[in-house]
Formats: C-alpha cells, sequence, structure tokens
C-alpha cells in the first residue's frame, strides 16, 4: 500500500522523483471514466460519488474548478496536515480535475497562510483566494460565493459552472491517475482527525469506514472513554455500548469518565452560535438564545429551541446544531438528574 502521507514532498522535483510525472489522461472523459470505476466518494463531509461532480461540470460551458482547503471544523486538521505534507499530490489532482472538465479557471481556497507552490508542469494557472476564519466558510456554497467576489456564507443554492472538491479528495484523483482503479479499491481509505481524551492526538490514515474504536486505538485513549463527539462540531455522541461497532468519521474527539457531556456540548454550542452567518432568524437569534439555555441548564428551554431553529435556517448549520444538542441530551441524560 502507498499511503496518502507516505507521498510527502516539498518540491515539484522531489514529488517527481518519488511519484512520477504527473499522468496526463490520453483523451477526455478517461479520468472520469477511471474515477466512477474506482468509486472515490468525496472526502469533505459529504460522501458524494466523485465521478457526478466532474462528469457534471463537463457538460457546463467552460466552468470554474476549486480546490477546497478552508477547514472550518476546529476539531479537524487533515487538510492543513496534507497541504503542509503533499501539496504537490493535491496540485495534481487539481490540474487534472480542471482538464477533465475543461475549465476556465482554477482556484485554490484555503485560510490565511495557505502557500501556492510555483510549478512547471501546470496547464492551467492556480490563483489563491483567502478563506476566512469561520465554521462555515468551507460550505461548498460559501466556497463558491467567495471565488465570486461575495462573503463567504452558505446558501441553499449551489451553481452548475463551478466545481467544488475538497483537497483530499483531489489528491486521491492524482493517485487513481497514477495506480489504476483496481488499486484504489484495494487500498482506499481516508484521513481522520482524533483528538480529546487521547495520548497521541492528531491526523491518521485509516482504511474506509473504520470502527470508531480503531480511531481510538491509534490515538491511545485514555481510558476509561465516556463518549465520543463523531463528525465534528455538528456531530453525534456516542456512549461506549454505541462505540463497539459504529463506522468511524474523519473527526473523533475523546471525553474523558471525568468529564461533564453537557458542559463540553454547551461550550461548543456557544461557539456555533457565534459563528452564525446571519442570514435568516434560527442563526441569529435561535442559535445564542440556544447556548444560553444550555449554560443555564434550563433544559426544556433548550428542548424547545432545538426545535425551533432545526430545518428553519437559510442554511444548515442550525440543523447541524440541533443535531448536536439532541445526541448530547440523549448520551448524558444522567447529568441532568
Amino acid at each position: 500500500m502507498r499511503p496518502l502521507l507516505d507521498a510527502a514532498a516539498r518540491s515539484e522535483d522531489e514529488h517527481i522523483d518519488r511519484n512520477g510525472p504527473l499522468p496526463w489522461p490520453s483523451a477526455p472523459g478517461v479520468l472520469i471514466g477511471a474515477v466512477q470505476e474506482a468509486g472515490l466518494t468525496g472526502r469533505g463531509g459529504a460522501n458524494f460519488p466523485t465521478w457526478r461532480k466532474l462528469a457534471r461540470a463537463a457538460v457546463t460551458d467552460r466552468p470554474v474548478v476549486i480546490a477546497n482547503a478552508a477547514e472550518g471544523e476546529p476539531a479537524s486538521s487533515k487538510d492543513k496536515v496534507l497541504l503542509s505534507h503533499c501539496p504537490h499530490l493535491v496540485l495534481d489532482g487539481l490540474q487534472l480535475a480542471a482538464e477533465a472538465v475543461g475549465a476556465s479557471r482554477v482556484y485554490l481556497y484555503g485560510p490565511k497562510g495557505t502557500v501556492v507552490p510555483k510549478r512547471k508542469s501546470d496547464r492551467y494557472p492556480i490563483v489563491h483566494v483567502q478563506a476566512p476564519d469561520t465554521f462555515t466558510a468551507g460550505e461548498s456554497s460559501a466556497v463558491m460565493a467567495a471565488v465570486a467576489g461575495r462573503p463567504a456564507r452558505p446558501t441553499d443554492r449551489s451553481r452548475e459552472d463551478m466545481l467544488v472538491q475538497n483537497v483530499e479528495t483531489l489528491a486521491r484523483i492524482a493517485q487513481i491517475a497514477r495506480y489504476g482503479p483496481r488499486w484504489f479499491r484495494q487500498h482506499d481509505s481516508f484521513l481522520a482527525t482524533v483528538s480529546g481524551a487521547v495520548k497521541r492526538p492528531g491526523v491518521y490514515e485509516v482504511p474506509k469506514n473504520p470502527e470508531v474504536r480503531q480511531l481510538l486505538d491509534l490515538a491511545d485513549a485514555i481510558e476509561p472513554t465516556k463518549a465520543v463527539l463523531v463528525g465534528g462540531y455538528h456531530g453525534t455522541w456516542l456512549r461506549p455500548h454505541d462505540i463497539v461497532d459504529d463506522p468511524g468519521a474523519g473527526v473523533a474527539i475523546a471525553l474523558h469518565t471525568n468529564e461533564s457531556g453537557l458542559t463540553k456540548t454547551t461550550e461548543i454550542v456557544r461557539y456555533l452560535a457565534s459563528q452564525s452567518t446571519r442570514q435568516c432568524g434560527p442563526c441569529r437569534f435561535g442559535l445564542p438564545a440556544l447556548a444560553e439555555a444550555m449554560t443555564r441548564r434550563q433544559w426544556p428551554q433548550v428542548r424547545r429551541l432545538v426545535e425551533l431553529v432545526d430545518g428553519r435556517g437559510a442554511c444548515h448549520h442550525p440543523d447541524g446544531t440541533a443535531r448536536l444538542v439532541r445526541s448530547a441530551l440523549a448520551a448524558f441524560g444522567e447529568e441532568r438528574r
């Protein structure tokens, strides 16, 4: 197996020596077919078949292709690690995706400090657009808005002429182009960030759909583990009896048995409320009210507010917050007594 992070190279020459030259496809459509055969799904969280997004963009008139490195999730650092270790593999995938869909422009959208290495082999010049340091800045419609020169706020609308791909997805495209779909199906993996009550927090490359317990073992969780927040700040709390067989996600936060799950969740909700996109009532008023009710331990009010904000926002930020709170109330019911 050739793990993704083993392709690390600082310079283009070192990258080519280690991984070979950029494998341009022989004809249009070849790469999209290979990605379809490989079964690659997006690594930005949606898990959508990558070839479908490529094929949809390919039939539009000279689309814009965007590498999304905006990691607004505070508990995730995989994209930052990937770009710092393997920037050229990401750029290979970006160039290949641009060629596959006949792109007119190519962007790398990332936080302040993101470095786009200069390369000799690129057919498409890459423009860096700085992503704001906000929780929702990496949502695909927010990325599209930012590249178009508007504020990076998520909406319920997307543009068919813009292709947004997570940087890990692009690195996987470069692997498929080099080693083929069959190789990828045998070695499909993804990057997961593990933190919290663990001795070795960090980013781990693991086989696709690992159990949560596997992630905790890799990071050497401090036992006993009270619960694990899977999926980040818009995720779900799992207690030990749920951890055994539950498939993992790209983010896992371990909670020690001496910690309060409701206190931890309240801290997260206060942060999420501060990240309001201020486009609708549920986000502007509902989330701050929810954070206040949780701080005051007013559980009937918490439940009422969760129902009021869920499914009524201009984007999915209130929905994700509601999901987190519901899971906390279910997992840590004994703390409310």
